[in-house]
């Protein structure tokens, strides 16, 4: 990787799609703390930078500011939203409390369509504001490119030095050629070369595994999903025998999981695999628990106690490999004490116990969930697994709105299982991000037959998004959603009702827990 475009994180809730849409240009992005020392950008040849946008103000003494030294490395820098008024704050310029302040959508007037940022963006186009503050003096060696209804100084350009600030978000969809605005961001003022590839990155990821664990032995628990499923496939290509896989089954999966695990990957790609079967202890562990953050806990903590006793009966292992991805990294460490929000525990990310001193391998933590799908393809994985839609590391239990028992997964498992094998028939399944049951602790009355009915309600949560940083609903067609749900009610005892969730992320997110 010879050449990389650092993101400081300033606490936006837009930082990971920022890295992504570097990514889709075909060159290498690294998020950073915001307050990362510039003498380690240098050190490791940062070709440019971005400053992100985040909740903070400029104008308060605690705001989260870089190093002054950030514009002194002479490398091209791009400030979006709050990093356009770092860029005005920190160098020389003046930024005030907005009068009217600009939230979603607005309309950018590009005034100098000849600046490298601009080349071929139309003369309006709608882009997404997120902001209080505005910049209202430009610092000396800048102009403006663009304005909105709001701001002369939406946009604006220091050539010379190569500084650029936007105003508005241009990573996000809804801003009209804002993936345009950041092509030529890194081509036009970068001169990225743009040969950032899976097929590269397969390469030198099995190099360095092979490098990191030499003659060891690894121990990685396979999921099923597609993010385990895909380190399993990378470290055993790099080191084969040597890697053991651990599947859990804890009672939370999906219909047919575990056979289809054993399949693949035992009688399949020839792995050493063990199957703990767990049910029984994490069912009952989770017994009138209906709080999801303690239903995650509960379930890491049982899962490393299981997986922990595997270790002990395999003997010699020095590395636990983890399927961790890139925004499990970014979303499970805030940042200071104004942070892109933790929205959710990863049972991946630390807490393993001390006594089992293994050595953590993570070769997918600077990985994105399309890009590990890639990866995927690249390692010859099949279809079913590689475009398998994203699972919930604790299952079925955070799909399940009440205390987890047999009864409600059995409930919430059919239903599921009902989904997915008509979005599959529908030919939909690999065109949406995700499309999944949820139990809803809500009974309703109804009638079956001449009988009234007091049973419970199914939601149905179908997205689609590109890497799950933002996400929509999926309109799906009319005679799709009503043989859903008739199978649905007539196939699944102890279900009534079925509703559909018409919710986007943000404000929502994709799981309902």
């Amino acid at each position: 990787m010879s050449q990389i475009i650092a993101v400081l994180d300033f606490g936006s809730q837009y930082t990971q799609v920022i890295a992504r849409r570097l990514r889709e240009c075909s060159v290498y992005s690294k998020v950073y703390r915001y307050d990362v020392p510039v003498s380690q950008l240098k050190e490791e040849g940062v070709q440019a930078i971005i400053l992100s946008g985040g909740p903070s103000s400029v104008l308060k003494d605690d705001s989260p500011k870089p190093e002054q030294a950030l514009f002194e490395l002479g490398v091209p820098v791009l400030g979006i939203c709050y990093g356009l008024q770092l860029l005005g704050h920190m160098l020389g310029g003046e930024v005030m409390p907005s009068n009217e302040r600009e939230y979603g959508r607005g309309t950018l007037s590009v005034v100098e369509s000849e600046s490298p940022l601009m080349q071929g963006i139309k003369p309006q186009i709608r882009v997404w504001n997120s902001h209080g503050d505005k910049l209202t003096r430009l610092p000396e060696g800048f102009r403006a490119i663009g304005e909105t209804e709001n701001s002369s100084f939406a946009a604006i350009e220091d050539p010379d030095r190569q500084f650029y600030g936007l105003q508005f978000h241009p990573e996000v969809f809804h801003s009209e050629q804002g993936q345009d605005i950041i092509h030529n961001f890194v081509f036009n003022i970068c001169q990225c070369s743009g040969d950032w590839t899976m097929a590269n990155y397969a390469e030198q990821a099995v190099e360095k595994i092979r490098e990191t664990v030499g003659d060891k032995h690894v121990i990685l628990g396979l999921s099923g999903g597609v993010d385990s499923s895909v380190a399993a496939a990378l470290i055993h290509k790099a080191i084969g025998t040597q890697l053991t896989c651990v599947f859990v089954d804890n009672g939370l999966l999906r219909k047919n999981e575990r056979a289809a695990v054993e399949k693949l990957f035992g009688d399949n790609f020839h792995m050493n695999l063990v199957v703990a079967d767990a049910a029984d202890l994490f069912l009952t562990r989770l017994k009138d628990v209906t709080d999801p953050e303690q239903k995650r806990k509960i379930i890491g903590r049982t899962f490393i106690e299981v997986f922990d006793a595997e270790v002990e009966k395999i003997g010699e292992v020095d590395f636990l490999a983890q399927g961790t991805i890139y925004p499990d990294v970014i979303e499970s460490v805030p940042i200071g004490n104004n942070p892109a929000a933790l929205i959710k525990s990863h049972h991946n990310v630390g807490g393993l116990p001390e006594h089992m001193k293994l050595k953590v391998l993570e070769p997918l933590n600077q990985l994105f969930k399309d890009e590990v799908r890639k990866l995927g393809e690249e390692l010859g994985l099949p279809k079913s697994v590689v475009w398998r839609q994203p699972f919930p590391g604790p299952g079925l239990a955070v799909r399940v709105l009440d205390s987890v028992t047999e009864e409600n997964l059995r409930i919430v498992r059919e239903a599921d299982h009902i989904l997915l094998e008509e979005m599959k028939a529908a030919d939909l399944y690999y065109k949406v991000w995700q499309s999944f049951a949820v139990f809803l602790p809500v009974r309703t009355v109804g009638v079956m037959g001449d009988e009234r009915t007091y049973d419970y309600v199914i939601a149905l949560r179908i997205v689609e998004s590109i890497d799950a940083m933002t996400a929509d609903w999926s309109y799906l067609p009319h005679d799709l959603l009503q043989r859903i749900s008739s199978r649905i009610i007539n196939e699944v005892k102890g279900v009534n009702r079925v509703c559909l969730d018409i919710s986007s992320k943000p404000p929502s997110t994709i799981e309902w827990e």
